[in-house]
């Protein structure tokens, strides 16, 4: 019961505001173990993981959805790819795969947008 009433909390438009406005404003203070860090976007070891590798690629910059970026966020676009491109290299996953996924309507757990870095061939 309490899960699903806090659940229904991280949607709400407060949570959104929130969680947005603290990527965007307050992202020094997460208390997470950066991989990297642009001036667009932070990528961390999701905290609690669904997949042995499962990294969260979060923009510094609130936006809601994948529908809510915009011409002016191709700074951000131009660094997720570069930061992904680290991450398979640095981590070795193109030999045994790896996907990289953004969550959109029902499937968006936290109204913030991010993407998962995941393999399920990581050692």
């Amino acid at each position: 019961m309490m899960g699903r009433l806090l659940f229904r909390l991280a949607r709400s438009p407060l949570a959104a505001f929130l969680v947005g406005w603290s990527f965007a404003y307050f992202s020094f203070a997460l208390p997470v173990k950066r991989l990297k860090e642009t001036d667009t976007l932070i990528a961390f070891h999701h905290p609690q993981p669904s997949h042995p590798l499962h990294i969260l690629l979060v923009p510094k910059r609130a936006r809601r959805n994948l529908p809510a970026l915009s011409p002016s966020d191709a700074d951000f676009s131009a660094d997720l790819w570069a930061v992904v491109a680290e991450l398979v290299a640095e981590l070795n996953l193109e030999a045994g795969g790896y996907r990289l996924v953004a969550n959109g309507g029902a499937y968006q757990d936290v109204p913030q947008l991010h993407f998962h870095l995941i393999s399920d061939d990581f050692r």
